[in-house]
């Protein structure tokens, strides 16, 4: 049989995760509730620590994402669970697994989406997903625009602010509006309505507030006033496919809000029990601009190397034209459609279940590494079976 790893971090309790409140703002249920009276662009004026309180673990996934992976998996093969946590490496040795279905976040560093799959080098241990390198890559938003633009795919102009004394000369031949994030996080980390800056003190102002407690550089670009997609791409090579375009439904968004999916937009304002319908799948959109976007899409996954599958998000700028935003080579998986997570969300467009869609990652995965999992061998048999059965018939 099959021996499949899963490699994950799941979220710490909700009780683990407290945070302090913004003036005015309540606790419900365990998260962060908006003071009615306020309108979104005031009520995101958090103090930075409770922000970084609550996104801290925002990549990780849940317990019941983890389960459904393994549901998913276990038709192919035995599934052994190996939470990515500091026993990981020595457990995966004991374990020895025929393949890792990768959807580990890492712990700490700028490297930390690289340490699974390094480690599974380090064993040669095949695994599903992108290679350390497109990993680490792909979360340095600097070093993976600076790919695209060297191989001509459209992205924002930006620039790269370590401390507060480079802003004005970094930045200064950038056009305002500017969107200042986080450089080395996903998931919307740190990303509020502050983040867009109208004006240069505005800019100096949000830099030094990520600079100080995100402890990282920060990438500011140019805002793009067009529309906004995620692609999700599922496969390799000349047979990697973008599957149904999710449109973003910036109106669906509260009143006063800005037209970001921001953190805001993902973990407080969309709930199971009141979603927020600001997703579009398949995205309503002429046959040519589809085309544009999918190009771009699938040339920013293979020049920064993604593998089985991926998520890459699109804006368009003044001119109507495609630019990548960035590129998650490890995309969020929620299996509740009611949780508006965009790959599910475009697998199921395109007629693809939950459960398939898990498994076609690992079988694109197994594919290019010559893994035989457990469906294969029985079909292997089967057709192996097949002519001495004929031959006893006759």
């Amino acid at each position: 049989m099959t021996l499949i790893g899963l490699a994950y971090n799941q979220k710490p309790e909700p009780t683990e995760l407290a945070s302090p409140l913004p003036e005015g703002g309540r606790q419900e249920d365990g998260e962060l509730a908006r003071p009615d009276e306020e309108p979104p662009s005031k009520i995101v004026d958090l103090t930075i620590a409770a922000l970084i309180a609550r996104d801290e673990f925002a990549e990780w996934d849940a317990p019941a994402t983890i389960a459904a992976v393994v549901s998913a998996l276990s038709p192919l093969g035995k599934v052994v669970r190996l939470e990515a946590n500091e026993e990981f490496p020595e457990r995966l040795r004991q374990a020895r697994p025929d393949i890792v279905f990768n959807i580990a976040e890492g712990f700490r560093g700028v490297n930390r989406e690289a340490h699974v799959p390094a480690i599974c080098e380090f064993y040669g241990i095949p695994y599903t997903g992108s290679d350390p390198f497109t990993l680490t890559l792909c979360l340095d938003k600097a070093r993976a625009k600076e790919t695209l633009a060297f191989h001509g795919i459209p992205t924002p102009r930006f620039a790269v602010v370590a401390e507060l004394n480079e802003i004005e000369s970094r930045t200064a031949d950038l056009k305002l509006p500017l969107f200042v994030k986080p450089l080395h996080e996903g998931s919307s980390k740190g990303i509020t309505d502050r983040n867009l800056c109208w004006d240069r003190s505005q800019l100096l102002a949000q830099a030094k507030l990520l600079l100080e407690h995100y402890r990282q550089p920060g990438l500011v670009e140019e805002y793009l006033p067009g529309e906004e997609f995620t692609c999700a791409v599922l496969g390799n090579g000349d047979e990697a496919t973008v599957l149904p375009i999710v449109g973003m439904i910036f109106e669906a968004l509260p009143t006063g809000a800005l037209p970001i999916y921001g953190f805001d937009a993902k973990f407080v304002w969309d709930r199971p029990e009141n979603p927020l319908d600001i997703f579009q799948c398949p995205a309503r959109i002429t046959s040519e601009l589809r085309a544009s976007i999918e190009r771009v899409t699938l040339d920013a996954f293979r020049v920064l190397g993604c593998r089985d599958w991926a998520r890459i998000d699109v804006r368009l700028d003044a001119a109507g034209t495609p630019n990548v935003l960035e590129v998650n080579p490890l995309p969020g998986i929620l299996p509740d459609p009611a949780d508006n997570s965009c790959m599910p969300k475009a697998a199921r467009a395109a007629g693809i279940g939950y459960e398939e869609l898990i498994q076609s990652c690992l079988k694109f995965g197994a594919a290019r590494q010559g893994v035989i999992l457990d469906h294969t061998r029985a079909r292997t048999r089967a057709a192996a079976n097949e002519p001495a059965l004929a031959s006893g018939l006759t």
